[in-house]
Order: C-alpha cells, then sequence, then structure tokens
C-alpha cells in the first residue's frame, strides 16, 4: 500500500493494529490459530436457489466446528436465510 497523506497513512496503521487485535482474541478466545478458524469458517457459503416461485438465499449447516467457533466467541450464529425473493 502506497499513501500519500499522513492521515490515510495513520489511518492504514490504525487499521491493521485492529485487525491483529482481533486475530488475537480469537485466536486467544477459541484456543485455536487463526489458521484454523479462518479456514473452518471459509466452509460457509451462502447458496440461491432459483425455482419457478421465485429464489432463496440460504446458508449452508454449519459444522460442529463452526458451532464450537461460535459458541467460544460468545456470537449468534448466522441466520440460515437471508432472502425470499417470489416470482411475480
Amino acid at each position: 500500500m502506497f499513501h500519500h497523506c499522513e492521515d490515510q497513512i495513520r489511518a492504514h496503521v490504525q487499521l491493521c493494529a485492529l485487525a491483529l487485535l482481533l486475530i488475537r482474541v480469537v485466536e486467544n478466545t477459541t484456543r485455536d490459530t487463526w489458521r484454523n478458524v479462518r479456514h473452518e469458517l471459509d466452509r460457509m457459503h451462502l447458496v440461491t436457489l432459483a425455482t419457478d416461485h421465485g429464489t432463496v438465499a440460504q446458508r449452508t449447516t454449519l459444522t460442529a466446528g463452526q458451532e464450537k467457533i461460535f459458541k467460544a466467541l460468545n456470537l449468534d450464529e448466522p441466520r440460515r436465510f437471508y432472502d425470499f425473493t417470489p416470482t411475480t
């Protein structure tokens, strides 16, 4: 990254520090590496299904590892359904 203004440089450094802090919180809370946590969460997908009656966007079922991560971080699991669009 190349920034021209001092404010942009400061903002970039602060965002990087915040990202590192969040990664360390996740690692310490889950007692796992960021690489493993990220790999497990990357397996979650949002799928859009189209039918004659409309479309629906649905999240894949959580794995046991994903449930463990959300529970350790005291986070609610993401909604299962995101969009229902009936055909008109």
